[in-house]
């Protein structure tokens, strides 16, 4: 069988999907063979990213990822360390999760979206553990916040669609928690009120209490009821979250 000659640019498409500088432009298109396949548009072009693995497509060793890669290597090393070699490809791998984690929050395909932020923030702990380059470490934490941002957005979004204003609610606390927890690590408590990201999770909170008509969650009338010292009132309300995760499980 002969295969139809396709033209090498791609003019056909930067004609037809003008580019929006004031907006994230994606779509989802088919391969040739069928598979699903996802498109942003740039200023200069368009990125095409696959749905599951990496985002290239490739498999670097065999493996789903390059960070799948990292985890066979140090399971088998007793002194791991990454590599120059390591170091270029884990760039390369941050990149890519990131066009396709901010690709799936454009689509609202929450559950996508926070899986490959999980990717992302396990794979900036591999690198702190296994490189004793601060400055490329730091290279990446700087970007951890915004990572953690993401991932509360899709993590909240998620939960709303599938439990609730309460459970989304939730997530947003676990997930300026867990910033709050990062600046106090890197001694930067200080900013964190008025870190700008922070401000817009807390927006997004009230946003979904004011819409949707929900007061303190259980999870934050049991904080305020350990704070007061309550302790009968605390433990129903931990007997009461825990009925209702194990009906969510179930």
């Amino acid at each position: 069988m002969t295969l139809e000659r396709y033209p090498d640019h791609i003019d056909h498409i930067l004609q037809t999907w003008e580019h929006d500088p004031d907006a994230i432009t994606v779509r989802r298109v088919e391969g040739a063979d069928g598979r699903e396949l996802l498109q942003m548009r740039i200023d200069m072009g368009v990125l095409q990213l696959e749905t599951t693995g990496r985002p290239d497509g490739q498999q670097p060793h065999g493996c789903r990822t390059y960070y799948d890669h990292l985890l066979d290597r140090s399971v088998l090393a007793d002194d791991f360390e990454l590599t120059d070699r390591d170091c270029i490809e884990i760039d390369r791998e941050f990149v890519q999760f990131y066009h396709r984690r901010v690709c799936w929050l454009r689509l609202h395909e929450y559950d996508r979206a926070l899986e490959d932020a999980d990717h992302t923030l396990a794979l900036m702990d591999f690198c702190r553990q296994h490189s004793d380059d601060e400055e490329w470490i730091l290279s990446h934490e700087q970007y951890r916040p915004f990572v953690l941002f993401h991932r509360t957005q899709a993590a909240a979004l998620a939960a709303l669609e599938s439990n609730g204003p309460e459970t989304a609610i939730a997530e947003v606390n676990r997930g300026l928690h867990r910033l709050k927890t990062f600046f106090a690590e890197y001694e930067a408590e200080d900013s964190y009120e008025d870190d700008e990201l922070v401000a817009r999770l807390v927006e997004v909170r009230e946003s979904l209490r004011e819409t949707f008509d929900v007061g303190l969650t259980l999870e934050e009338q049991l904080a305020e009821a350990v704070a007061r010292e309550e302790y009968e009132l605390a433990a129903r309300l931990r007997d009461e979250l825990a009925r209702r995760r194990h009906s969510r499980e179930a």
